[in-house]
């Protein structure tokens, strides 16, 4: 359920379909707990030498803020969603589908999920005023995150901001300072049909949709900043188009315009950004995954990218 612009930014949200925790059984499956060794537990790779001069290196930043399926152990036994529902409610795959390393000059993950503390959100969205913020209290199908009465109180989500939220924003800072980076994408997955019960709800989903803070055509709006140039977001919807070429497939701002991580670097740095959203209808219920096949076409729709914005002197 959307229930604000910052909601309308940035939910990869549930297809409506019967689980176990939408009729809110108890659960049943062991959850994933990481213990924490340090303060970013990240897969991180950092910009380096001269991109241009790399034959198939890009200088590009991916950030992948919602594949972890982890838990972290402070909040492990108050949490009442168990691995299905925390794996469901966060963007299975992400982190193969987008895992663009040997491409991209720099790279970013966590493994921590988004229903424990979110990286697309700002850090002041806190509950009871903001259900769907940094820290959540329940899912957008209305399931409680915490068992009853167990929900952190401040002094913990201050430890858990600090541990998982700001070291992740502190390196993407520190990877766009980097030098080698012209172009940042904020990469998601989202379901075919928008969740829960409100306005919009049972919506289907076009395959991709990528935001820029823009309009439909993806040019900057009356009092609001785009996070890249409206040519530059066409270009990359127009290599999209070419896998997807059906009419509706490819969508510019709707249903996102992009999140947090995208609008905030914008500002901070002038990095121009994108943020990527992926319907899992292309790789969901497949036997293999369909991970490696939607990698590599991600892979070629950067690199036609890439090509024509050198060409155009777009960036």
């Amino acid at each position: 359920m959307i229930k604000d612009k910052e909601d309308q930014a940035d939910i990869s949200s549930q297809e409506n379909r019967p689980h176990s925790w939408e009729k809110r059984e108890p659960p049943h499956r062991k959850r994933r707990t990481i213990q924490v060794e340090n303060t970013i537990p990240s897969r991180v790779r950092p910009g380096y030498g001269d991109p241009h001069t790399m034959s198939h290196m890009y200088p590009f930043l991916v950030s992948v803020p919602h594949g972890g399926v982890d838990v972290p152990e402070e909040v492990s036994d108050a949490v009442a969603l168990d691995q299905d529902a925390i794996s469901y409610f966060s963007d299975p795959g992400t982190r193969d589908i987008f895992g663009l390393s040997d491409c991209a000059c720099a790279y970013i993950d966590t493994p921590i999920s988004r229903m424990i503390v979110d990286l697309n959100r700002p850090p002041y969205h806190l509950p009871p005023k903001r259900w769907d913020g940094v820290v959540k209290t329940r899912t957008s199908t209305g399931v409680p995150v915490y068992k009853d009465g167990q929900f952190p109180e401040i002094t913990l989500i201050h430890r858990l901001l600090l541990r998982y939220y700001f070291p992740y924003h502190a390196m993407l800072d520190r990877l766009l300072d980097g030098g080698s980076i012209v172009m940042a994408f904020d990469c998601h997955s989202m379901l075919p049909s928008a969740p829960g019960e409100g306005h919009g709800s049972g919506r289907e989903r076009p395959l991709v949709c990528l935001g820029n803070n823009g309009d439909s055509l993806g040019n900057q709006r009356k009092g609001a900043l785009a996070t890249c140039p409206g040519e530059v977001i066409r270009v990359l919807s127009d290599e999209f188009k070419v896998l997807y070429p059906d009419k509706g497939n490819v969508a510019l701002n709707t249903p996102f315009r992009g999140g947090f991580i995208s609008n905030a670097h914008y500002w901070h740095k002038g990095i121009p950004w994108i943020q990527i959203e992926l319907n899992r209808s292309l790789y969901e219920n497949r036997r293999d995954g369909g991970h490696a096949e939607l990698q590599d076409n991600v892979r070629k729709v950067l690199s036609g990218f890439w090509k024509k914005v050198q060409e155009k002197e777009l960036l």
